[in-house]
């Protein structure tokens, strides 16, 4: 098993507050996050923003692997992870994946099976409970 951690203090009312996120690699190292962050235009970061950047992050390297896997080795895989909070309901209603990618020889029918499978398959998909949806575009 591998684990990765990750650590948050937060101070003060939710409105009023602000809090920190700490990561063992430091890549985090007390970063700021707060009301205004997630649900405004403040400076810092946010938990869904995160989880935008570890979707992007797992869908590209899934993609990378079902590509090979497939025989194909791409040039360029670009993805945009879009994370949707509905602040009346403080609820996460999905994810929109937008990728553009170079991958030579491959079809587009294979390209958008490949696509489609790493948006079903990668790790972070299949902990998220929200609809995926997916627009892709192979570039040549």
């Amino acid at each position: 098993m591998k684990k990765h951690i990750a650590h948050a203090v937060w101070n003060g009312s939710v409105k009023e507050g602000k809090g920190s996120l700490t990561t063992n690699s430091k890549v985090l190292n007390n970063q700021h996050y707060s009301f205004k962050t997630r649900f405004e235009d403040g400076a810092g970061t946010n938990p869904d923003e995160l989880l935008a950047a570890s979707h992007a992050g797992c869908f590209a390297m899934a993609l990378s692997l079902i590509l090979g896997q497939a025989g194909y080795t791409p040039d360029t895989i670009d993805v945009k992870a879009e994370v949707t909070m509905d602040p009346s309901k403080l609820e996460l209603i999905g994810s929109h994946l937008t990728l553009k990618a170079k991958v030579p020889n491959i079809s587009n029918e294979k390209f958008m099976e490949c696509a489609n499978a790493a948006k079903d398959g990668c790790p972070v998909s299949k902990a998220l409970r929200f609809p995926i949806t997916l627009d892709a575009i192979l570039e040549k």
